[in-house]
């Protein structure tokens, strides 16, 4: 498989074929997954997926909205103390996620996590993940795992 133009040192936005919107058809997987995965169809979701020059890894670039304002700091540590994610988030010191500190791990590593001036109630945020881990594998066996732990298998 060959890519439209040079990919080492460029990053291309441009991941499966483009479909009539405008979109490609792996920016739409991203919308469809994530109202499957939140079971809420409502949800308003928009991605640009790139193609970039690392061996492992999905970095997202992710906005949130909330419904009403919040606490920075009380964001940041319920992010800390939630399971499977790690925080990197002191930008001053140059701490923030990078794919190669994400290869090989089942976590995934949140930074620059900010407020989105562009809404009323929004946060950006820099998450980083192994895709060969935590976008399949890893994934399969935690979900089968809490599927024992309901009682469901």
């Amino acid at each position: 498989k060959t890519y439209p133009h040079p990919i080492a040192y460029n990053c291309l936005p441009h991941i499966d074929v483009f479909l009539d919107n405008g979109y490609t058809k792996e920016e739409m997987k991203m919308v469809d997954e994530t109202k499957k995965i939140l079971n809420d169809q409502s949800l308003r979701i928009t991605a640009t997926a790139v193609r970039v020059p690392v061996y492992y890894g999905h970095s997202e670039a992710i906005n949130v909205e909330f419904e009403k304002d919040f606490d920075m700091d009380e964001l940041k540590g319920l992010l800390a103390s939630s399971p499977g994610i790690v925080l990197q988030d002191d930008p001053s010191k140059c701490i923030y996620p990078l794919a190669t500190n994400a290869e090989g791990r089942g976590e995934v590593f949140v930074g620059r996590i900010r407020r989105d001036y562009s809404v009323d109630f929004g946060v950006n945020l820099w998450v980083v993940a192994d895709n060969l881990l935590k976008g399949a594998a890893l994934n399969t066996v935690q979900i089968a795992e809490k599927m024992m732990e309901m009682g469901l298998i």
